[in-house]
């Protein structure tokens, strides 16, 4: 698949990996759909973009929101061949806190947008990609979905991030294999330790901390690297049903 003429819909879009992804498809040539929740933010990120990026504004754990912002992007681009999932939330929460044991509702709402907000989105997008032209190696689009770290080494207080994001791990390898008959690609990119919108708003001290956390090299990932390796990922077509983990060589402690 040629990134120059890909048409991306991009969850978490306005800001982080998200936008580092959008930015580094418009520079190719492409055209680009921001689903996001922050609407200044992402109308904002879009007329940055120029011309052929829009903005939709997308709860992706709701449902029709979700079918409704997929048909947009297709409509908008003339199609999608490429969908990243970038949409998240920390879920950051001890089972049993000093307030008691955590609410069933805050881990549900983890799982609700992490994990089912990257089905919504691969299934939506998958069905308009179904009826995209196929190429000469018969392939008509590709899902790439953000998982963590976490899904293999959650840290204390990560039991509802770490559940979502595991589930992002196995859940791909069987849309994969479903997906195969209508040429389309699944795979999954489990960052370490990112220089996301999140992480920038802590203090140097706490960020210089997490970085010497990293083997090599010892500094947070950065947005466009991420963005290069969803490039990658496009652009060959055996890689399929994978999860690449990008993090230096991490290998995260119990806290």
């Amino acid at each position: 698949m040629d990134l120059a003429v890909a048409k991306a819909v991009i969850t978490g879009g306005a800001s982080g990996l998200g936008l580092a992804t959008a930015r580094q498809v418009i520079e190719a040539g492409g055209q680009v759909t921001l689903l996001d929740m922050n609407a200044d933010t992402g109308a904002a990120s879009a007329a940055d973009l120029g011309e052929r990026a829009l903005f939709v504004a997308t709860d992706v754990s709701a449902e029709a929101q979700v079918q409704e912002a997929i048909a947009r992007a297709a409509e908008f681009m003339g199609g999608i061949t490429l969908a990243v999932n970038c949409a998240g939330i920390i879920g950051a929460a001890r089972a049993l806190g000093r307030d008691g044991p955590m609410a069933g509702d805050f881990f549900a709402k983890t799982i609700q947008v992490n994990l089912i907000g990257s089905f919504l989105i691969a299934k939506e997008a998958a069905n308009v990609m179904q009826r995209n032209a196929a190429d000469a190696e018969g392939e008509r689009g590709v899902i790439i979905s953000t998982a963590s770290v976490a899904a293999f080494e959650g840290q204390i207080g990560q039991a509802a991030y770490a559940a979502s994001k595991g589930g992002v791990v196995a859940m791909m390898l069987p849309l994969a294999r479903e997906f195969a008959r209508i040429g389309v690609r699944v795979n999954t990119i489990a960052p370490g330790l990112f220089r996301t919108p999140m992480v920038a708003g802590m203090s140097e001290e706490v960020q210089e901390s997490l970085a010497r956390q990293v083997p090599f090299p010892s500094r947070l990932g950065r947005p466009d690297e991420f963005a290069s390796l969803v490039a990658c990922i496009y652009g060959n077509t055996m890689i399929n049903g994978e999860t690449i983990r990008l993090d230096g060589a991490i290998r995260m402690q119990p806290k």
